[in-house]
């Protein structure tokens, strides 16, 4: 599937690391760095704007790596980008650890999935059919 992109940036296009990789990596673009303190949180630029086709989305999500070794995620994850969507991605970046990151133009801060979705229409009922875990709630399906 071929999407439209703007880069603004001055970094190359997002890309996968490897050839099995489900998410694309996307990068700062910052004249400069931000430092981000313990439980702080920070919209990170990209310079990048997307022109999704109907029935898709875009997510933005950590990056494993760098949340193990720094404690940095992005907050509200997966992020969506809607197909209406023309305004450049920014990133929210949340500071998990105890100790102050610095950003850096170029970092890779997160990645993004691009997925098809469907709409629903509603079918409202008086009564829902059974199943065996009913209205069970978290961890009700299992005891480890």
């Amino acid at each position: 599937m071929k999407v439209k992109i703007v880069n603004k940036s001055k970094h190359q296009l997002p890309e996968y690391s490897t050839k099995a990789s489900a998410g694309m990596d996307i990068r700062a673009n910052i004249d400069d760095e931000i430092k981000v303190l313990p439980l702080e949180r920070a919209m990170v630029p990209t310079g990048l704007f997307i022109e999704l086709p109907e029935g898709y989305e875009a997510q933005i999500r950590p990056r494993s790596g760098l949340a193990m070794k720094s404690g940095m995620s992005v907050l509200n994850t997966p992020g969506t980008i809607d197909a209406d969507y023309r305004g450049e991605i920014g990133i929210i970046i949340v500071n998990l650890s105890n100790e102050e990151y610095t950003i850096k133009d170029g970092e890779r801060i997160c990645q993004m999935i691009v997925s098809k979705h469907e709409r629903v229409q509603w079918n409202e009922v008086d009564i829902l059919e059974n199943t065996k875990r009913g209205k069970g709630g978290f961890g009700h399906t299992g005891s480890s």
